[in-house]
């Protein structure tokens, strides 16, 4: 995945909403059916799983018929064990009773029910690491302990590649100019994990090894979906059928498919619950993984240096959380309050700050004209004043125009780096001030120098930028850089 610290905010439905999803996945509540069949006639063997003949009574009051299920009981069965909400009683009678934890689906707060699902959720990614059991019986000894070196399998490296396809379809879900909600093509996905970043075309190597690991997610994923984590559409069984006849398909006429319709190769997409298991999995990893609400509670200092880092819609969505615990007011004071100071993230604390405001009615008027005469906080003041029609609202003084100037170019700088809109923004500058560097230069503010160096940098016009460049030059001997 990349690089943990740049994850954008996740959006998460409350508790209450996404207890209520776990409790309705087919594979936790099978497990709590079976949890509240358990009783005193109820075998087990000694790892744990329902006795075979067992099996066919569990099925049926699961409702479940056909080939498949005794299996899916027994899966159910070790899904009950695995989360506690089944206890083995005595192991070598083979007896067990509910758990304790069983009452808490019923009477339990939803952050309750949500630890169950998070342990049934671990026991089907550990399953999901697990190859093929027809593999598994060749490489089982007489005694029937497992010889790993037999598989041509690593468990951990299994389990890495899952938690990194995993990783990369959260990121792609929470950023923004993600697709959201919307299905993840199953070879994207798979591509994310196997092709360099800076591969061009790839090989025909690459190409297979991004097919087999396509294949392979789309056998987890199979087992993912029952415990609410994704929803899924499978590869279509004619391509894996095409895949697997190999030189015989090509003898027989083929029905007409369409090769357009990347869906056939499959396609996921994360769940709410999905959702809030992989990013209590990340914060137990050690991970940040910020959700917006994060700093509803927290001053105004924490907000904007938060959502410092956050993408557009999202620091939207967190203010407005925090604005609506909170009087106009009294908000609008403790904002600006916390823009002021004079450190590298102070401009973007101030834009943020900016932002926030506007999203405040005339209630806050009052605390705006507090700091008109504030230099750090008097010219966005104005700014939010004449937006609002507000009268008597004094002219700034050239000092303060120039100063909000390089604050704004600065945090502009410090939010996306190089843009484009930043670079129309410097163009506009030089172009509506022809003396601005002249000025520009003296301007008592930290980030002086280094935004003249960055208007040289990005203005396209070689005489300007190297005006620019000048000036930083004489702002940076002025701050004795």
């Amino acid at each position: 995945m990349s690089d943990s610290s740049s994850l954008p905010p996740v959006r998460l439905h409350s508790e209450a909403e996404l207890a209520r999803d776990a409790l309705a996945t087919p594979l936790f509540s099978r497990a709590a059916r079976l949890a509240r069949w358990a009783g005193p006639d109820t075998r087990v063997g000694a790892g744990g799983e329902l006795e075979e003949e067992q099996l066919p009574g569990a099925a049926e009051v699961l409702g479940l018929a056909g080939d498949d299920a005794a299996a899916l009981a027994s899966e159910a069965w070790r899904v009950a064990v695995d989360t506690g909400l089944v206890a083995i009683v005595d192991e070598e009678e083979g007896t067990v009773a509910a758990a304790p934890d069983l009452a808490l689906l019923a009477s339990g707060s939803p952050h309750d029910v949500l630890g169950l699902w998070l342990g049934a959720l671990e026991t089907v990614l550990a399953d999901a690491s697990v190859p093929d059991l027809d593999d598994l019986g060749d490489a089982m000894d007489e005694d029937g302990t497992i010889d790993f070196s037999e598989l041509d399998w690593d468990l951990e490296a299994e389990a890495e590649f899952l938690d990194g396809v995993l990783g990369n379809l959260y990121l792609l879900t929470v950023s923004e100019e993600g697709p959201g909600d919307h299905p993840v093509p199953l070879p994207a996905l798979a591509a994310s994990m196997i092709v360099p970043d800076d591969m061009g075309e790839p090989t025909n190597d690459v190409l297979e090894q991004v097919s087999d690991a396509m294949m392979r997610l789309d056998d987890q994923f199979r087992l993912l979906e029952p415990i609410g984590l994704v929803e899924f559409r499978p590869v279509d069984e004619a391509l894996m059928a095409d895949a697997e006849d190999g030189e015989d398909a090509a003898d027989e006429p083929a029905a007409p498919v369409d090769d357009t319709d990347v869906s056939r190769y499959g396609m996921v997409r994360l769940t709410p619950l999905g959702l809030y298991g992989l990013r209590a999995r990340l914060l137990e990893a050690g991970i940040s993984a910020p959700a917006v609400g994060d700093l509803v509670d927290k001053g105004a200092d924490a907000l904007l240096d938060g959502t410092s880092t956050f993408p557009p819609m999202a620091a939207q969505a967190e203010t407005e959380q925090w604005l609506a615990r909170r009087e106009p007011l009294t908000a609008a004071r403790e904002l600006l309050a916390a823009a002021r100071g004079g450190d590298t993230g102070a401009p973007l604390r101030r834009l943020r700050c900016q932002q926030a405001l506007s999203l405040v009615g005339t209630e806050a008027e009052p605390a705006l004209r507090e700091v008109l005469d504030d230099a750090e906080l008097g010219g966005l003041a104005r700014v939010w004043l004449a937006e609002r029609g507000a009268a008597d609202v004094p002219a700034p003084p050239e000092s303060m125009v120039f100063w909000l100037t390089i604050d704004t170019v600065a945090a502009q700088l410090a939010a996306e780096g190089n843009s484009t809109e930043l670079q129309a923004l410097v163009e506009g500058l030089a172009q509506q001030h022809s003396g601005f560097f002249a000025t520009a230069w003296r301007v008592d503010h930290p980030a002086t120098p280094d935004v003249l160096e960055a208007m040289g940098r990005l203005h396209p016009d070689k005489k300007v930028a190297k005006a620019a460049r000048k000036a930083a030059f004489k702002a940076r001997s002025q701050q004795g850089g």
